[in-house]
């Protein structure tokens, strides 16, 4: 056999080669679109990725495994995660408990979750109820309620809400007969429940962002046995109750959120009145609640372990005359954090956005650490030890 008849031989075998890859190419992309179905919601799938691919965006060519709904689960999962910023929450509702003002994490998430279209509710302390409702209509909070957009932020409907009562039976005559209630009822956890339940018929997104402890300026050595108990009901048993509560009303696949602090694992003086140990309680609580209410009602249960803000809330604590506890805390943080950066409410807003939508959906039970990496210092970096020392280099 001539040279150059080995070559053209040759050359018919890659060209064939190439001819039998190419068909098996075009078989599994038609047995793909063949099976995806004329379902509307895999019509929309199919749009949407030929969209992307006149864009020059679309996902890559997927690999079947044994079946083409897991073809269809993975292409759909990266088309999700290509347009995460443009996130859709239309038509799902987001009740979250705690909110009083404009400065803290709560309204953060609340707006985060506006921005990607969920209809927001909200449950306030009843002795604060009035003050707040009247801040939300002021012109000057206006740009604390802007959106992305340039719209400003709805808040559907307010719930008087006491997270320290489960059921009407569990509020004590004081607190009946106290004037900072008068004209307000409904506000234990399961009228709560009770209401929305009738207003709109679930809950998608619940967010557990309260905290109380009556005597968090007291080291723990000097708490009493009242104010301890107190700081684990508001800040820690609450949550359980919420999530006891309306899980009923959550649609499988629905999540919820809480706010806890590095209080829950290191020592933080200042941080007082058993108020570390509810959320030690909140953290290990998270764990449990997700595996219960992930099998008993399909929803996902974490936790953000937010680095310190200066609230309201938070700048009542309380110091010792020159700085608050919270601005102390702030200045360590930035002054020791791996970043050395501001922590912002929006970094908290933006996060607890993520855990509660589908991008997070296989996270359930963990506790996540909002916190420019203070969490995973080891040392001071303005200790007198280091004095002298670039450490940031």
């Amino acid at each position: 056999m001539t040279p150059r008849r080995v070559n053209s031989l040759a050359v018919i075998c890659i060209a064939a080669a190439f001819a039998c890859l190419a068909l098996r190419s075009l078989h599994h992309a038609g047995a793909f679109v063949a099976n995806l179905g004329s379902s509307r919601g895999e019509q929309q799938f199919r749009q949407s990725l030929q969209e992307l691919q006149l864009q020059g965006t679309a996902p890559g060519p997927v690999r079947a495994w044994g079946s083409t709904g897991a073809s269809i689960a993975v292409a759909r999962d990266s088309l999700v995660g290509r347009r995460a910023m443009t996130l859709d929450l239309t038509g799902k509702v987001a009740f979250i408990a705690g909110i009083a003002d404009t400065s803290g994490y709560g309204w953060a998430i609340a707006k985060e979750l506006a921005n990607a279209g969920a209809t927001i509710i909200v449950g306030t302390w009843p002795p604060v109820l009035k003050l707040f409702t009247m801040a939300l209509n002021k012109k000057s909070n206006d740009e604390a309620k802007k959106l992305d957009d340039g719209s400003l932020m709805e808040i559907a409907k307010v719930y008087p809400l006491d997270a320290a009562f489960d059921v009407p039976e569990d509020v004590p005559e004081d607190i009946k007969t106290n004037k900072r209630y008068a004209g307000v009822d409904g506000f234990t956890i399961q009228e709560v429940v009770d209401q929305i339940t009738k207003d709109y018929g679930k809950v998608d997104f619940l967010v557990h962002s309260l905290a109380n402890g009556p005597e968090v300026t007291k080291p723990l050595l000097e708490t009493s046995r009242k104010g301890y108990l107190a700081a684990s009901s508001t800040s820690a048993y609450s949550l359980v109750s919420m999530v006891q509560r309306f899980g009923p009303i959550m649609p499988k696949g629905g999540s919820v959120i809480s706010l806890s602090y590095i209080a829950a694992e290191r020592t933080i003086p200042g941080y007082g009145g058993g108020m570390s140990s509810a959320k030690a309680q909140l953290e290990s609580d998270t764990r449990t609640l997700a595996y219960e209410a992930g099998r008993k009602y399909g929803i996902r249960v974490n936790t953000i372990s937010a680095g310190p803000l200066k609230s309201r809330a938070a700048s009542a604590i309380g110091g010792d005359g020159e700085k608050t506890f919270i601005e102390r805390a702030i200045d360590y943080s930035e002054t020791n954090s791996a970043l050395g950066a501001p922590l912002f409410a929006e970094n908290v807003g933006k996060s607890a956005l993520c855990l509660l939508s589908d991008l997070t959906d296989g996270v359930t039970g963990t506790t996540l650490y909002v916190d420019m990496g203070l969490h995973a210092m080891g040392q001071s970096l303005d200790s007198p030890a280091f004095e002298g020392i670039d450490m940031a280099r």
